[in-house]
């Protein structure tokens, strides 16, 4: 039979200026391209666009949260200044007959200096009763004249206007920051006038405040970290009541723009740059905070974001378009190598042309014409014939006959039954590696007339991995059986092959059938005969037709040995495991069993051992499964379930080892812990960890060397020992510390351990420590060194 070569390699793979002629090529490489681009740019749109927003709401809040400080801050600093001009209205030492008495005016003046001195703000403070020619402070009282005249010179607030407003304001007057002369010292101040009583409709005097303009500004800047643009801050009816500028100053005509604004975050254009404005309402005094800066710095960092999105974005993209045309080029390898394999075939000189009119129209033409010329060829499609009768869909009767004789088949006219014999001779590893072997068996059966059975064999060869496949068709005789007529085929092609190539095949015989349309279902019989042959052991030949069989008499492994079995392998008792497993094996032999039933028998068997190997944490029992299901006889299973059994105990083993060493570790560790709670107990332990008193006591001396109480009282003994040479605390506060509520019996169980009480032993040993830190680790005498085994 011919067969298709496989196809040659001509080329190393490398790429090529010659492969992006192809339009399939390259039609493929944009493909990949636009596959990966179109996902990446919109996931990166996606992201982009939510970082960036999440990043400017994240940057105006944090804005408005420092602003809100801001006003938050300083209407507290206006509230003190009100509550201070409260005070003094209802101050006793603060009247117009206290002020002004000769004696008791010096009290009034220092009850100003301390209400002065209340506020971190305030300049100086000024009390003034109206009609009175002068006004008093921290200093004393000074004629008006002379200290508006001579120590405060106002460049906005002329005198008499300032006199005016002393003697009428009615509600809190708060002055924009103005130049005033301090003593020849230029200074920018604010001026706050509160009248007083508050809220009466005819006050009697009236408190002034003057704040340096830089104090204000200042706790803005302390707030504000970092802030590179301008803040001001407005009255109810929208003047400037003071100003910080750390960039280029807002001109005066531009301002009414800001005042227009209401509370939150704005963009606009001001002095021909584009700002972005932040603003907050007091609720107390209707003053508005207000922050500009250009906007190109406030999004500073948006623009780093943006670079670092973009620079993924690059080297993604070039990844992956790197990608998409090596993933387009090994696409097309296997393409070009069948264009060169085609080429060469057909005599093609330049594969150019080819690639010009469309490499799969060129591929589709070749393949059928040269499809066209092998199918003349009788073996390849006698093959094939038998193969569709023996695996696919069954011709039609009326066509059969005609198929038949075109390919030269010589079945026999008369009465015939036609059936299936697999062979396998898989169990035989080195024969299964032989081509040759199987290239002969083949020649030997692909057409074989056996005069003395009037039987006629045609061989079927599939992979190599499958089993042979013979179709055979005998014809009518009255002399002999039907059945032993096959029996005498079966054994004369097992014997050809022994004598041949000196191997013992596996047989698996199918039911005859009448009709050659039918052969199809004999085929799948004998597969399954052949799957059964572990009844005959190797080299035998097994019948569908006894496979039906069954036992008077069903049986099954004994519930009471399964479970025996398994008890022993979550044990760990391999003797008494691989004891069973030899039991159930022999009792499964000394049955009459069908060959199914036996098939699930061992199935089951092994079904119960892989379960318990993969509850007890043998993961690597699933990649096995394959081998663990190949035996053939009983003998390759009891082997298998040997093994396997005593994989299983020796993991139990490990894994009990493991989980105890690793609980023990855990308890001692809580009671190095947990040792001064008084109520720690053996008891409290083993209820926790939720195992014996018993088994904690022996596992806890065996790890530690010392029994749970001597643990608990040397752990006790280090830790007062301790505390005696480091600190001077009383030894009944050291003894509860440590968890021993009995002081005398301590004291006692101590002087027996040491010689001395805690007492002496503190005289005898603190001086001899270098120190009383706590955390100093060195070794105190008469001290217990605890380990573990």
């Amino acid at each position: 039979m011919s067969r298709i070569p496989k196809l040659p390699k001509f080329n190393s793979g490398r790429m090529n200026w010659n492969d992006f002629k192809s339009k399939l090529l390259l039609r493929y490489t944009l493909s990949y391209i636009l596959i990966f681009l179109i996902p990446l740019t919109g996931v990166t749109v996606l992201v982009y666009n939510s970082a960036i927003t999440s990043l400017r709401s994240e940057i105006e809040q944090s804005n408005v949260n420092q602003l809100n400080q801001v006003r938050l801050t300083i209407d507290s600093r206006m509230a003190e200044l009100q509550d201070i001009a409260g005070r003094i209205a209802y101050d006793e030492h603060l009247t117009p007959y206290m002020v002004r008495h000769p004696y008791y005016s010096r009290e009034a003046i220092n009850a100003l200096a301390n209400y002065r001195a209340n506020s971190q703000i305030l300049d100086d403070l000024f009390l003034y009763f109206r009609g009175d020619p002068v006004i008093y402070s921290s200093a004393g009282h000074t004629n008006l004249e002379v200290v508006f005249n001579q120590k405060y010179q106002f460049s906005k607030w002329s005198p008499e206007d300032l006199r005016n407003d002393l003697n009428e304001v009615t509600h809190p007057l708060m002055r924009p920051a103005e130049r005033v002369s301090v003593n020849s010292r230029q200074e920018s101040i604010l001026s706050l006038l509160i009248p007083i009583k508050p809220n009466d409709p005819y006050p009697y005097a009236t408190v002034m405040y003057l704040m340096e303009e830089s104090k204000l500004t200042g706790v803005m800047d302390s707030i504000l970290n970092n802030f590179s643009g301008n803040s001001y801050i407005f009255n109810e009816k929208g003047r400037v009541l003071t100003s910080n500028n750390h960039g280029g100053a807002i001109p005066e005509d531009e301002l009414d723009k800001l005042v227009a604004l209401g509370p939150g975050i704005h963009s606009l254009t001001l002095n021909e740059e584009q700002q972005s404005v932040v603003a907050v309402q007091s609720e107390e005094n209707g003053w508005t905070y207000m922050t500009t800066m250009p906007s190109s710095q406030f999004f500073s960092r948006i623009v780093h974001v943006q670079t670092l999105i973009l620079i993924v974005f690059a080297a993604v993209a070039l990844t992956g378009v790197t990608a998409a045309i090596m993933l387009a080029r090994r696409q097309y390898h296997p393409i070009q190598d069948l264009l060169e394999f085609a080429r060469v075939k057909t005599g093609t000189k330049s594969l150019d042309t080819v690639r010009s009119g469309g490499e799969w129209e060129w591929i589709r033409q070749t393949i059928h014409d040269y499809s066209v010329r092998i199918d003349i060829q009788e073996p390849y499609v006698r093959n094939h014939f038998l193969l569709t009768l023996l695996k696919h869909r069954n011709p039609s009767a009326e066509g059969l006959d005609t198929i038949i004789r075109s390919m030269g088949l010589q079945f026999p006219q008369t009465k015939s039954s036609y059936f299936v014999m697999l062979l396998t001779w898989d169990e035989f590893p080195a024969a299964s590696k032989s081509g040759l072997d199987r290239r002969m068996i083949y020649k030997l059966y692909s057409d074989l007339e056996l005069p003395e059975l009037k039987a006629h064999v045609y061989g079927i060869e599939f992979s190599p991995a499958d089993p042979f496949a013979l179709i055979v068709s005998i014809a009518e005789d009255e002399g002999t059986s039907l059945h032993e007529r096959i029996q005498n085929t079966a054994d004369s092609m097992r014997a050809r092959v022994v004598e041949s190539f000196s191997l013992h095949p596996s047989i698996g015989v199918g039911t005859p059938y009448d009709s050659l349309g039918e052969i199809n279902q004999s085929f799948i019989e004998a597969a399954t005969a052949l799957e059964f042959r572990m009844l005959g052991g190797q080299g035998s030949i097994t019948f569908f037709e006894n496979l039906t069989s069954s036992s008077p008499e069903a049986f099954w492994v004994s519930k009471k040995s399964l479970l025996k079995l398994e008890q022993s392998l979550k044990q760990g008792n391999e003797s008494v495991a691989v004891q069973m497993i030899n039991s159930i094996i022999a009792d499964i032999r000394n049955q009459p069993v069908s060959a199914a039933l036996l098939r699930c028998i061992c199935f089951d068997l092994l079904n119960s051992l892989l379960k318990i190997a993969s509850e007890s944490g043998m993961t690597s029992v699933i990649r096995d499964i394959p081998r663990f299901t190949s035996f053939e006889t009983l003998e390759e299973l009891e082997s298998t379930l040997e093994m396997l059994a005593m994989q299983i105990c020796a993991q139990i083993e490990r894994k009990a080892e493991q989980q105890q060493s690793s609980l023990v570790d855990d308890i001692v560790s809580y009671v190095d812990r947990q040792f001064a709670d008084y109520t720690l107990s053996l008891e409290q332990l083993a209820l926790k960890y939720s195992i014996s008193t018993s088994y904690l006591s022996r596992c806890f001396k065996e790890k530690t060397g010392s029994t749970f109480s001597q643990y608990i009282w040397h752990l006790r003994m280090n830790e007062v020992i301790r505390l005696l040479l480091t600190t001077n605390d009383p030894l009944k506060d050291i003894i509860e510390r440590v968890g021993y509520l009995d002081t005398p019996n301590f004291i006692r169980k101590f002087k027996k351990e040491t010689g001395c009480t805690p007492g002496q032993y503190r005289k005898l040993y603190a001086d001899t420590q270098p120190g009383t830190n706590l955390n100093t680790d060195h070794t105190v005498p008469g001290s217990v060194h605890l380990g573990t085994k």
